[in-house]
């Protein structure tokens, strides 16, 4: 367990000096500013109310869940993986007293860090963007729908980003597993279009899994059923992830 946690110190020590996070964060504040701009600009050039305090979070989720957010997921576990081998940093990691399973661990359990730490940026900054300009229909249950949304965005996105784990331990180079990752990402969004009926399989059509949750008619089973195809992906991606690490070669 000592260490697990060394490791886990280890990579997030290295994750925060990563100017990828810097980049995030300017791009996630970007985009709330963006979205912000839009909405004002159809409400005082057309007078309409597009959306209220607790709702604009939502809209900047609809954006963010799909663009930004895989795309720095990316990033990082390419980083994490591919960069460290890359430049022989791993050498050093895997000579520390913990084994591969927990250097593995830890670098998964911080790419999940970085996926839920810039969903709660995001959620923050849209929220206080909301109330300072859309005061509009504020409300607890508002902003309670708002705090499940962007938790439940975290499952599928991390999944995803665990393909990604995977793809960077069965490829050595990061410029391959990057192009790799954005055309199943654009193909599974394709295939989830076509094939609707099994949309479910295809992990980033569930991005959208948060307006299950909000919905008037919340249909509980439906929720289920893709939480259990969400853990049975990740359980597997994790699975075969570890053991693609598991025999590297250093």
């Amino acid at each position: 367990m000592a260490g697990f946690k060394a490791a886990f110190i280890n990579e997030a020590v290295k994750l925060l000096k990563k100017k990828k996070l810097i980049a995030a964060a300017i791009l996630s504040i970007l985009a709330v500013l963006i979205g912000q701009i839009a909405v004002t600009a159809i409400k005082h050039g057309l007078g309409l109310r597009v959306v209220g305090s607790t709702e604009f979070p939502l809209v900047v989720l609809s954006m963010f869940a799909y663009t930004i957010l895989p795309l720095f997921s990316t990033f990082v576990a390419i980083d994490m993986f591919n960069g460290e081998f890359s430049s022989n940093t791993m050498k050093i990691t895997l000579t520390r007293p913990v084994s591969r399973l927990g250097v593995f661990s830890a670098k998964v359990l911080n790419l999940a860090l970085f996926i839920m730490a810039n969903l709660l940026f995001v959620m923050v900054l849209s929220l206080v963007a909301g109330f300072l300009f859309n005061m509009s229909s504020s409300s607890l249950i508002g902003i309670g729908r708002v705090i499940l949304s962007y938790v439940a965005t975290f499952f599928p996105v991390f999944v995803f980003a665990l393909l990604v784990v995977l793809l960077s331990n069965w490829l050595r180079g990061g410029l391959a597993v990057f192009f790799l990752a954005i055309i199943t990402f654009i193909a599974f969004n394709f295939l989830g279009i076509v094939f609707s009926s099994y949309s479910s399989f295809f992990i980033t059509s569930m991005f959208d899994w948060y307006t299950l949750w909000i919905a008037e008619s919340i249909n509980a089973f439906k929720i289920f059923r893709q939480l259990l195809i969400m853990s049975g992906c990740g359980i597997m991606l994790f699975t075969a992830g570890y053991y693609l690490f598991d025999r590297k070669d250093i």
